[in-house]
């Protein structure tokens, strides 16, 4: 691993990937390297507009790639449930799926469309129904990856807060961000005990991008009752974030490299995990590893969005 880069990226030919908020930072360094190396990715986005613009820049930083976006909003779980019925319709297999999109911090709560606080609701419950609905494309295909992009923030939340799941009594914007981010870890482990009590050849690894420059300073803490917010880590972002494409690494090995294993996660290999010109093998925090937590998530992730991972079961 040491020394790892874009150019040690495995030819990719012959593989399908879907990328998450493929249209912006992370998520389209991703699809860049996975389109350059010869795999046919989906780029998924929320706005139809911003998704276009994104693969007409994928078309000229990657001539000959193959790449098409698709329509996909992970604060809607019906939007999640249209897509990948359709995908599943064509029965074609999958071999990557990164869970990358997300929001950050927004400064007043806010709600997906069946009414879940929307960083949990997106961030971890959306990824959560897509994994599950998606799950019998990626089991089609031996030795596909599932890669949840986490935040090395998780780290400041000391669990994961059952008595006011959606932040009705109290709501912060960063602890629910770390919340949410905390939730991703638990998944990447959780799924990862559950694919190999079934006996499934599928890697559920995660990765995070340090402090990077990416869309959730966007789409996060914006102005509007959240200005100083917002003008103070877009102050943070310009001195100190790294590009996104650095950024990315961790989550293109963790999506590609051939000595990667269940339950692994990935960050950047400068100090604090904060920056890094390559990839490294770090831990989750103690919380994330609370199995029993972990499954009390899982129990209420399958209630909350009606996803039931029967693959998991059926196997």
């Amino acid at each position: 691993m040491a020394g790892w880069t874009t150019t040690d990226i495995p030819d990719q030919s012959g593989r399908i990937a879907l990328v998450t908020g493929g249209n912006s930072g992370l998520g389209y360094q991703t699809v860049l390297q996975l389109a350059r190396k010869g795999a046919r990715v989906l780029l998924a986005a929320r706005d139809r507009g911003r998704g276009a613009a994104a693969l007409e820049r994928l078309a000229a930083d990657a001539p000959g790639g193959q790449a098409e976006l698709v329509r996909l909003d992970l604060a809607d779980l019906a939007s999640v449930e249209r897509f990948s019925a359709g995908f599943l319709a064509d029965g074609q297999g999958l071999d990557l799926l990164v869970n990358n999109a997300g929001v950050m911090a927004i400064p007043h709560r806010e709600t997906t469309a069946q009414g879940y606080e929307r960083q949990f609701g997106t961030n971890h419950l959306g990824h959560f129904a897509l994994t599950g609905r998606l799950l019998p494309a990626l089991v089609q295909r031996p030795g596909s990856r599932v890669v949840t992009v986490s935040s090395n923030m998780h780290k400041r939340a000391s669990g994961i807060n059952f008595d006011d799941l959606q932040a009705e009594r109290s709501y912060r914007p960063w602890p629910a961000y770390e919340q949410s981010k905390l939730a991703n870890a638990m998944f990447v482990l959780e799924l990862d005990r559950r694919l190999r009590a079934a006996g499934l050849d599928l890697v559920s690894a995660g990765a995070h991008p340090g402090f990077a420059a990416t869309n959730l300073q966007v789409t996060g803490p914006r102005s509007g009752g959240g200005g100083l917010m917002a003008r103070g880590m877009g102050l943070a972002t310009r001195l100190f974030a790294q590009p996104a494409r650095d950024g990315a690494l961790p989550v293109l090995y963790a999506a590609t490299a051939g000595d990667v294993h269940g339950g692994e996660y990935f960050g950047p290999d400068g100090p604090g995990e904060m920056r890094g010109r390559h990839p490294r093998l770090v831990q989750f925090s103690r919380a994330a590893h609370d199995e029993a937590a972990a499954a009390r998530l899982w129990a209420v992730s399958q209630e909350l969005t009606g996803v039931t991972f029967e693959a998991l079961t059926a196997s």
